[in-house]
């Protein structure tokens, strides 16, 4: 008897539909073909054992399965509950007349038991597609899956649940939510407030100007002085995420397998923070079955590189093509794919070997020869692509023991969000830039007009501060959006010398 369920594979972001067709006639022998990876060949064991161990038989028969399209590589687990009830049903012991109308996936404990699966929403929202009635599914991913209206997503404990739901027409609970009231409940809430940072005003002032632009930035200081607390509040002044971003975030999440169990939709946007010992795969994705990397995981959010020159040179090298296409194609020979790759990128580092730069108070200090080593660590192109650089100095007790808090991350976000709608206006008529930081050079020239004393201004600057040709339409970009911060038309002279302040690592005795 020839028997058809429906499972689905995931590339990339998407997911494909497969066919897994089950004939068991007389013979024996079970053969699997299909191009299932080991992990779906073991799935016999495990289907065998669940089976036993439910009161049900593994037929002692010739069992044939086919897993279509067959030029497509099966990987995981992910296949054992639909192998489990194709064999069921093609051998007679449940009646399953209806299971065509649902994309079946688990995997199977030997007890019967669901262990969750990756990359439930992209297979859901496949599902939903090609018209499919329902989808079938480890509980632990059901909220994940049910962010996708128009489909029956049914979360289950055991496979006995799903035999009796098709033999014995018992009905399953479907999982609902309400994807909206998900998406705005804890918008509001960030785990990481501003209100919560001592002193450190000008630089709480950069991140503003850095998240309402979108800007790259990097934070230049000593150890201890706040660096990385300043950056992982980062993202809870960033604009909310849309709905749609929400949900490629959460596809992306989901395809690794890292969606919380109780979380449907991800309504914060993400921050990674990768260690300095990290790959150039694992930064931007790849392997022998692609995955995303790092860059993806950040998609919407922010990346976080800590002790920037401690990265090995080739890792930060393959991240100047993403930064600028906000994408990355990893291609192999049989197939190519793609992830988005739009992120703030937020480095930190020491000035020095040390930590200290011309600090007289310092526990050590460095030659010049050895900064301006250790600073060459840092590739001129990747520091093209990063608008902002600050200086941030340790605070003092005076600041740390006050008791009055600062201004919370609700309150900046504002002014961010009416900053960057301001930007969604001037570029609604193009498709790739959306906030300042992505203007090209004609861009720049059109919404950066200067009146005569900023010219003069900036041209000064540019020459006493000795500041490279690659600073001056940063100046510009920063400018611009420090003049949407405060509702300007036009640049001001005020706006370009606030600007000029954070470019610390173009001027003379730097990089030089």
């Amino acid at each position: 008897m020839l028997v058809k369920v429906y499972g689905s594979a995931v590339f990339g972001v998407e997911a494909t539909t497969i066919t897994i067709e089950v004939n068991v006639a007389t013979g024996i022998g079970y053969h699997l073909v299909g191009l299932p990876d080991n992990a779906v060949r073991e799935s016999s064991f495990r289907i065998a054992a669940a089976l036993q161990n439910n009161k049900y038989k593994f037929p002692g028969k010739k069992i044939i399965v086919n897993m279509a399209p067959a030029d497509l590589r099966k990987e995981g687990s992910a296949y054992d509950l639909s192998l489990s009830l194709g064999i069921l049903a093609a051998s007679g012991q449940i009646n399953a007349k209806n299971i065509s109308n649902y994309i079946i996936m688990g995997e199977l404990s030997l007890d019967g038991s669901l262990q969750p699966i990756k990359g439930a929403l992209p297979i859901a929202i496949k599902a939903k597609e090609e018209g499919f009635k329902g989808f079938i599914l480890p509980k632990q991913n059901a909220k994940e899956a049910a962010i996708v209206s128009g489909l029956d997503v049914y979360g289950v404990e055991n496979i006995t649940e799903v035999i009796n739901f098709f033999d014995k027409d018992e009905a399953l609970e479907p999982t609902l939510i309400n994807t909206r009231e998900e998406f705005y409940k804890s918008l509001d809430h960030p785990e990481h407030d501003f209100a919560d940072v001592k002193g450190q005003e000008s630089i709480k002032r950069c991140m503003e100007i850095a998240a309402a632009g979108g800007h790259n930035i990097i934070l230049i200081g000593p150890p201890g002085a706040g660096k990385t607390m300043l950056a992982k509040r980062l993202p809870s002044i960033l604009p909310p995420m849309s709905l749609h971003e929400a949900l490629e975030t959460t596809k992306i999440h989901s395809v690794v397998g890292r969606v919380k169990e109780h979380v449907g939709l991800m309504s914060q946007r993400p921050f990674r923070s990768p260690h300095h010992t990290i790959s150039d795969v694992a930064l931007v994705g790849g392997g022998a079955y692609p995955q995303p990397g790092e860059i993806s995981l950040s998609h919407n959010g922010v990346l976080f590189l800590d002790e920037l020159p401690e990265f090995k040179r080739g890792v930060l090298e393959v991240m100047r093509q993403p930064l600028e296409d906000r994408e990355v194609t990893i291609s192999r020979a049989k197939f190519t794919v793609t992830y988005p790759s739009s992120f703030m990128l937020v480095a930190s580092m020491n000035p020095s070997p040390s930590g200290y730069f011309n600090d007289p108070d310092a526990p050590a200090t460095s030659s010049p020869a050895e900064m301006q080593r250790y600073l060459g660590k840092i590739s001129g192109p990747l520091l093209d692509r990063i608008d902002i650089h600050i200086e941030v100095t340790p605070v003092p007790f005076e600041k740390l023991s006050e008791e009055r808090r600062g201004e919370s991350s609700v309150e900046i976000r504002k002014r961010v969000t009416q900053a960057r709608q301001l930007q969604t206006q001037r570029f609604e008529e193009s498709d790739s830039v959306h906030y300042n930081a992505q203007m090209s050079v004609g861009q720049i020239r059109e919404f950066c007009a200067l009146d005569e004393a900023s010219k003069a201004l900036l041209k000064t600057a540019m020459e006493r501060l000795n500041l490279s040709a690659r600073a001056y339409d940063r100046i510009l970009k920063v400018s611009r959006t420090i003049a949407d911060l405060e509702n300007s038309e036009n640049i001001h002279g005020n706006h370009i010398s606030e600007a000029i302040q954070y470019r610390s690592l173009d001027r003379d005795g730097w990089l030089g």
